[in-house]
Protein backbone atom coordinates (compact mmCIF):
# COMPACT_ATOMS: atom_id res chain seq x y z
CA UNK A 1 0.00 0.00 0.00
CA UNK A 2 1.20 3.50 -0.85
CA UNK A 3 -0.20 6.53 0.96
CA UNK A 4 0.42 10.04 -0.37
CA UNK A 5 -0.85 13.60 -0.04
CA UNK A 6 -1.80 15.50 -3.20
CA UNK A 7 -1.88 19.15 -2.20
CA UNK A 8 -1.24 22.66 -3.44
CA UNK A 9 2.28 23.83 -2.67
CA UNK A 10 0.92 27.38 -2.18
CA UNK A 11 4.40 28.74 -3.02
CA UNK A 12 6.82 27.98 -5.86
CA UNK A 13 9.21 25.15 -4.98
CA UNK A 14 12.95 25.63 -4.73
CA UNK A 15 13.59 21.88 -4.77
CA UNK A 16 10.79 19.64 -6.05
CA UNK A 17 12.23 16.65 -4.16
CA UNK A 18 12.43 18.33 -0.73
CA UNK A 19 8.70 18.35 -0.11
CA UNK A 20 8.67 18.04 3.67
CA UNK A 21 11.25 20.79 3.96
CA UNK A 22 8.95 23.04 1.89
CA UNK A 23 5.95 22.16 4.08
CA UNK A 24 7.96 22.83 7.22
CA UNK A 25 9.25 26.20 6.06
CA UNK A 26 6.03 27.51 4.49
CA UNK A 27 3.22 25.74 6.36
CA UNK A 28 4.77 24.80 9.70
CA UNK A 29 4.09 21.10 9.09
CA UNK A 30 6.27 18.47 10.74
CA UNK A 31 7.29 15.37 8.85
CA UNK A 32 5.94 12.22 10.51
CA UNK A 33 8.76 9.80 11.45
CA UNK A 34 7.84 7.20 8.85
CA UNK A 35 6.91 9.62 6.03
CA UNK A 36 9.10 10.22 2.99
CA UNK A 37 9.34 13.08 0.51
CA UNK A 38 7.85 10.79 -2.14
CA UNK A 39 4.60 10.77 -0.18
CA UNK A 40 4.00 14.46 -0.84
CA UNK A 41 2.78 15.21 -4.36
CA UNK A 42 2.40 18.89 -5.12
CA UNK A 43 0.17 20.79 -7.47
CA UNK A 44 2.56 23.72 -7.80
CA UNK A 45 1.48 26.25 -6.85
CA UNK A 46 -2.18 25.30 -7.05
CA UNK A 47 -4.53 23.06 -9.01
CA UNK A 48 -5.37 25.98 -11.30
CA UNK A 49 -1.79 25.75 -12.59
CA UNK A 50 -2.65 22.29 -13.90
CA UNK A 51 -5.91 23.58 -15.36
CA UNK A 52 -4.42 26.52 -17.30
CA UNK A 53 -1.66 24.31 -18.68
CA UNK A 54 -3.99 22.15 -20.82
CA UNK A 55 -5.34 24.80 -23.19
CA UNK A 56 -7.09 22.27 -25.45
CA UNK A 57 -9.14 20.89 -22.58
CA UNK A 58 -9.92 24.42 -21.39
CA UNK A 59 -11.18 25.35 -24.85
CA UNK A 60 -13.36 22.23 -25.09
CA UNK A 61 -14.76 22.71 -21.59
CA UNK A 62 -15.47 26.47 -21.70
CA UNK A 63 -16.10 26.94 -25.43
CA UNK A 64 -15.45 29.87 -27.74
CA UNK A 65 -15.95 32.66 -25.16
CA UNK A 66 -12.71 31.50 -23.46
CA UNK A 67 -10.13 34.30 -23.66
CA UNK A 68 -6.80 32.46 -23.87
CA UNK A 69 -5.05 35.83 -24.16
CA UNK A 70 -5.81 36.35 -20.45
CA UNK A 71 -3.77 33.25 -19.55
CA UNK A 72 -0.05 33.44 -18.77
CA UNK A 73 2.63 31.91 -20.96
CA UNK A 74 3.17 28.18 -20.54
CA UNK A 75 6.82 28.82 -19.67
CA UNK A 76 7.73 28.61 -15.97
CA UNK A 77 4.12 28.30 -14.80
CA UNK A 78 5.16 26.70 -11.53
CA UNK A 79 7.20 29.78 -10.63
CA UNK A 80 4.13 32.02 -10.75
CA UNK A 81 2.16 33.28 -7.78
CA UNK A 82 -0.95 31.22 -7.08
CA UNK A 83 -3.15 34.32 -6.83
CA UNK A 84 -2.04 35.47 -10.29
CA UNK A 85 -2.74 32.00 -11.72
CA UNK A 86 -6.23 31.89 -10.21
CA UNK A 87 -7.08 35.43 -11.32
CA UNK A 88 -5.92 34.77 -14.88
CA UNK A 89 -8.18 31.71 -15.09
CA UNK A 90 -11.14 33.67 -13.75
CA UNK A 91 -10.48 36.46 -16.26
CA UNK A 92 -10.13 34.02 -19.16
CA UNK A 93 -13.49 32.40 -18.39
CA UNK A 94 -15.40 35.52 -17.32
CA UNK A 95 -17.53 35.62 -20.51
CA UNK A 96 -18.17 31.86 -20.49
CA UNK A 97 -21.41 30.39 -19.25
CA UNK A 98 -20.43 28.74 -15.99
CA UNK A 99 -17.23 30.76 -15.55
CA UNK A 100 -14.44 29.14 -13.54
CA UNK A 101 -14.92 28.95 -9.79
CA UNK A 102 -13.19 26.79 -7.22
CA UNK A 103 -15.41 23.88 -6.26
CA UNK A 104 -17.46 21.46 -8.34
CA UNK A 105 -16.61 23.27 -11.60
CA UNK A 106 -12.88 23.11 -10.91
CA UNK A 107 -12.97 19.36 -10.28
CA UNK A 108 -14.95 18.78 -13.49
CA UNK A 109 -12.18 20.44 -15.50
CA UNK A 110 -9.42 18.75 -13.48
CA UNK A 111 -10.81 15.32 -14.35
CA UNK A 112 -10.60 16.06 -18.08
CA UNK A 113 -6.96 17.20 -18.22
CA UNK A 114 -4.44 15.42 -20.44
CA UNK A 115 -1.55 14.15 -18.26
CA UNK A 116 0.86 14.17 -21.22
CA UNK A 117 0.33 17.92 -21.68
CA UNK A 118 0.83 18.58 -17.96
CA UNK A 119 4.00 16.51 -17.88
CA UNK A 120 5.43 18.51 -20.77
CA UNK A 121 5.21 21.84 -18.90
CA UNK A 122 5.07 21.09 -15.17
CA UNK A 123 8.08 19.53 -13.40
CA UNK A 124 6.09 18.83 -10.22
CA UNK A 125 3.44 16.96 -12.21
CA UNK A 126 6.16 14.97 -13.97
CA UNK A 127 7.62 14.07 -10.56
CA UNK A 128 4.20 12.99 -9.25
CA UNK A 129 3.57 10.84 -12.29
CA UNK A 130 7.00 9.20 -11.96
CA UNK A 131 6.44 8.42 -8.28
CA UNK A 132 2.96 7.02 -8.86
CA UNK A 133 4.19 4.90 -11.76
CA UNK A 134 6.95 3.47 -9.54
CA UNK A 135 4.72 2.86 -6.52
CA UNK A 136 1.45 1.67 -8.01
Amino acid sequence: MFVALLIDSEQPLINTEATWQHLGEHEGWHQPPSASDDQVLFMTTCMETWIITDRSTLARHFGSPLRTSALPSLQDLEARDRQAIQESLEQATRACSGAYRKGKRSFEVLGKLNPDVLEQYLPSFSRSRRILDERL
